[in-house]
């Protein structure tokens, strides 16, 4: 792979994947992308300005041929293994936004979790707490 990505880049190329597998990025999503960027810990030396500039990118790559697996393992290749659960949980998070997983998005979880080789079990914990979290 040509490109290096930070974790932190890594990690916004994920939860924009998840928005824009359905073809259908809401603004629900984006505004939620930018919340979780902007609030959690993993986060904190991160540039707010260079959001727009890297889901840019991230859809560039997206679009091209074999996007996603180029992306995929982009993402691999950039998280250090501590971080692999938290970027299914951040693509779990921008899933549940609308509260209608949609079959693009499970397979794409599928693909995020079989390609940072995540246990079914603790992917199953992390969607349980989201359905938890989105409930009203």
């Amino acid at each position: 792979m040509s490109q290096t990505l930070t974790h932190q880049e890594a990690l916004i190329h994920v939860m924009v994947m998840m928005s824009a597998v359905d073809s259908a990025m809401s603004d629900e999503e984006l505004e939620r992308i930018g919340k979780l960027s902007r609030i959690l810990p993993v986060f904190d030396d991160f540039e707010a300005d260079d959001l727009v500039p890297v889901a840019q990118r991230c859809a560039t790559l997206l679009s091209a041929p074999e996007g996603l697996d180029i992306l995929l393992e982009l993402v691999r290749e950039a998280l250090p293994p501590r971080l692999f659960e938290t970027a299914y949980a951040l693509a779990v998070d921008i899933a549940a936004v609308d509260l209608n997983i949609r079959t693009e998005e499970l397979r794409l979880l599928a693909l995020l979790r079989d390609r940072l080789g995540l246990d079914k079990l603790v992917c199953a914990a992390i969607e349980r707490g989201a359905q938890a979290r989105m409930r009203f």
